[in-house]
């Protein structure tokens, strides 16, 4: 390795480590090599504080927008999840969701209103129980009654329940959606079930959601409730972006 080092390749050597955050690339430098780089560093930094600026502020945004592909990676990844839907739909919406949130069962009617109308989307609920216990039992069952092929039903019972969800609200929501009880009762309490809402939590803590309900359309994360124009809106974006 020559010793002597020219400001061109010392200023090269830095914007990689920075860019490609790999501090050990000056492994294959001897000692005094990698003191006359980190003086020539030094000195560049000094002179150049705009330069330096600008580049840490590109690495903080490539780093934020990495970290945003992969949790959306991790709340794509809905193996198990109820939905409403076609399975193979053009769009889907993913919705943070807690039966006991009233903001959840606002924005309800206007969710399923926009299924009616958008044959191709499809809705995806990731249960997020925050609010109470009784919010873990509504999730457990929903996740259950998903796998009996009646979510839908249930959902809409749970969704159209007034007042603070309890076992009356649950054990209706399951008759009426017809179903099996045992069955219910062992696939709520199952490894799979505690599986599918431990996925979940670690999506929202991957997105910093905190709160219900928050959607995921596309790309773009929405947290709270929004109406169904807005929600509209953002379909008709995410086709545009596939096209």
């Amino acid at each position: 390795m020559p010793r002597f080092i020219s400001r061109l390749t010392a200023q090269i050597i830095f914007f990689f480590c920075v860019i490609s955050s790999a501090p050990t690339a000056f492994a294959d430098f001897s000692d005094a090599d990698k003191s006359e780089i980190k003086s020539i560093i030094k000195e560049f930094i000094k002179e150049n504080p705009i330069i330096i600026r600008d580049v840490l502020a590109q690495l903080a945004t490539t780093e934020q927008a990495q970290r945003k592909l992969a949790a959306l990676a991790l709340v794509k990844n809905d193996d198990g999840d109820p939905e409403i839907g076609p399975s193979d739909a053009a769009i889907t919406i993913y919705e943070f969701s807690d039966y006991n949130c009233g903001y959840c069962k606002r924005i309800f009617n206007d969710l399923q209103a926009v299924l009616a109308e958008q044959p191709d989307v499809r809705l995806v609920v990731k249960e997020f129980p925050i609010l109470a216990e009784t919010s873990v039992l509504a999730a457990k069952a929903a996740i259950a009654a998903h796998r009996q092929g009646k979510f839908r039903q249930f959902h809409i019972s749970m969704m159209t329940w007034r007042g603070k969800i309890d076992g009356d609200a649950i054990d209706a929501a399951v008759q009426k959606a017809g179903l099996d009880k045992n069955r219910l009762r062992k696939d709520m309490e199952d490894e799979l079930t505690a599986a599918i809402l431990s996925k979940t939590r670690a999506a929202a803590a991957a997105l910093e959601v905190r709160g219900t309900p928050a959607l995921i359309i596309g790309e773009t994360i929405i947290p709270g409730a929004i109406s169904k124009n807005e929600i509209l809106d953002l379909i008709n974006q995410t086709r545009a972006a596939k096209n």
